[in-house]
């Protein structure tokens, strides 16, 4: 018997409103979804969610509001269940009664549609009382059943080749091909925006992204992961690390065996490499929420649990999530809202904008199984192999030591984005709620920060719909002529951390990152070759230049063994050459502009 297949047990033996303990067994009344109807074989299409929502805001209608906050590129309507006992179904009303609002979101990627069914499952319950009792007398509890709608509906029974079940679930990404959780900040997909403007509507102190992991085969049957822990507000992750260990604990008495960090292996298919402890950058949710002074939290069931087995997994923890926000939220709450506070006065500060692991490693335990890596017939290559009758436990390497792998200094005023760039720039900014004004009035010869790239680097490929850029660079003093219209974003704001992650060009999810100002740095003007040999000559007279040439001839075998290489070390001293090749065209400002 697998450690999955053992929890099943012990929560039917345990739980008095377990799940249904054979397929044929049926859930009770219209609240009951499709799966579990089947008894967790299946799991129902999405026009069941409106349905479901409309009728547990009948059955309650002091405790529920279903809401539509969105809609999907193929026209099928976002649904939101607004759910809470205190009254304030109005996000003002929540706010002013600093109630903790927790935000549970299922099928970002709905082929992993646990979230679902263990959602409205955890929901009946605790509005019958069955589970975490009394506890929305002291939350609001935002539930997104689906939040990828048209993936859900990209139905079929190998969407999830590596998962035990239901028998046809949806697909990953979106009826336009965006994996969602890579759009929280570049946010292109109309679904990310709406998400977003929820957020910026309710300012949930919490978020829960549910999901199922997939790759190795072995007996851990779920991650939790949340930040801020390791990155963000100091003084909030100790916030977030009570939140992470309560509920890792809760889990553990229900018998699961979680684990806090994401169980992938340092090298894929290889056991022997171990695990990272590391921080996600804001193209996750758990990412993202970190940057607004929020607690975000991944939760990923293993795939190869069966489905019965990830849903009361799943229900577990929302339930958890419940009773420890009514437990602590409040206070949590307050110290939200200092670390906001403290956000907007980074200016002048070191910020990560990145983070790495060392080599540090400690051994871990982890609960695996017999396996064998032997080359493969197929493929030719090292295949794992896995014995699951023959649990294991793995002596594994965890590294564990975070390092800044990239860093800024907070600017004393903001950022300056000119008004060619304005367009792109004020689209995200506004759909993160981030603050900033328009100048009426050019600036002449302002003192700025300046970045210039010393290397350019397009990725090869597309990603999400976009060809990445990486930059290498410093930023410099210069001065500069600025039109009207132009953008300030001041860095004393609350959102100081997404302002820094969506504009310092280093960051790894920035706007440069996802290619959003590749045209500033390709290369439109030029000089032809035996123009550039004629202006050459003529600059090799200068004893200066030659000895500069010269030397660079000796001392770099590749320049000069590079004939571009050698013409453009001409053109770039030549007033023809374009001066702002290279130059990122969001400014810095180290005072405010009137």
């Amino acid at each position: 018997m697998t450690h999955c297949s053992r929890l099943l047990l012990a929560c039917l033996l345990a739980v008095p409103s377990a799940l249904p303990a054979s397929p044929t067994a049926a859930a009770p009344g219209p609240l009951a979804t499709v799966a579990e109807h089947s008894g967790f074989q299946r799991t129902g299409r999405y026009d069941e969610v409106p349905v479901l929502a409309a009728a547990f805001q009948q059955r309650w209608p002091d405790r529920v509001r279903t809401v539509q906050f969105g809609t999907t590129p193929e026209g099928r309507p976002m649904q939101l269940l607004v759910v809470t006992a205190t009254g304030a179904f109005d996000p003002a009303e929540a706010r002013r009664r600093k109630l903790p609002v927790v935000l549970v979101q299922g099928g970002i990627h709905a082929g992993e549609v646990d979230g679902k069914d263990a959602g409205f499952l955890a929901l009946r319950e605790v509005l019958e009382g069955k589970a975490a009792p009394g506890v929305l007398d002291k939350v609001v509890w935002l539930f997104v059943p689906v939040f990828n709608v048209d993936g859900h509906e990209r139905f079929g029974a190998w969407n999830r080749p590596n998962q035990r079940g239901p028998e046809e679930t949806g697909w990953r990404t979106t009826a336009q091909g965006y994996n969602l959780n890579r759009d929280y900040l570049k946010a292109d997909s109309p679904e990310m925006q709406a998400m977003l403007a929820l957020v910026r509507e309710w300012d949930p102190l919490a978020m829960v992204d549910l999901h199922a992991t997939d790759g190795a085969q072995f007996e851990h049957d779920v991650s939790i992961q949340v930040e801020p822990v390791h990155s963000g507000d100091a003084a909030l992750r100790k916030a977030g690390r009570q939140w992470r260990d309560a509920v890792i604990a809760d889990l553990a008495r229900a018998g699961s065996m979680p684990l806090d960090f994401y169980p992938s292996f340092l090298v894929e298919d290889d056991p022997s490499t171990g695990f990272a402890d590391d921080v996600p950058p804001p193209r996750f949710s758990h990412g993202y929420f970190v940057l607004r002074n929020r607690l975000g939290m991944l939760v990923e069931t293993h795939s190869w649990c069966t489905y019965p087995e990830r849903v009361r997994t799943t229900r577990n923890t929302v339930v958890s999530v419940l009773e420890q926000m009514a437990r602590h939220g409040a206070r949590w709450r307050v110290e939200a809202d200092a670390a906001d506070a403290r956000a907007a006065r980074l200016a002048g500060k070191v910020e990560a904008l990145a983070w790495d692991t060392t080599d540090a490693t400690r051994t871990i335990d982890f609960r695996g199984y017999a396996y064998t890596r032997t080359p493969s017939d197929v493929s030719g290559a090292l295949m794992t192999r896995y014995d699951e009758t023959t649990p294991q436990v793995w002596r594994l390497p965890l590294r564990y030591q975070l390092v800044p792998s990239a860093e800024a200094t907070v600017p004393a005023a903001g950022y300056l984005v000119p008004p060619a760039w304005a367009p792109q720039v004020q689209r995200v900014l506004d759909v993160h709620g981030v603050q900033y004004r328009r100048l009426g009035q050019p600036l002449e010869g302002v003192e700025v920060e300046a970045f210039r790239a010393t290397t350019i680097d397009f990725a090869g490929q597309s990603f999400e719909g976009r060809q990445g850029l990486e930059l290498q660079g410093d930023w410099q003093r210069e001065r500069h002529d600025v039109a009207a219209g132009a953008l300030y974003v001041p860095a004393a704001q609350p959102l100081s951390r997404v302002v820094l992650a969506l504009l310092e060009p280093r960051a790894p999810d920035s706007l440069v990152a996802w290619g959003v100002f590749n045209n500033a740095f390709e290369r439109k003007e030029y000089m032809e070759d035996y123009v550039t040999e004629q202006v050459a000559r003529e600059m090799l007279r200068d004893p200066a230049v030659r000895d500069v040439f010269e030397r660079r001839l000796a001392e770099d075998e590749a320049f000069a063994a590079d004939p571009a290489a050698r013409l453009e070390f001409f053109y770039r001293r030549h007033p023809a050459w374009d001066q702002r090749h290279g130059l990122y065209p969001v400014l810095r400002l180290e005072q405010a502009p009137r």
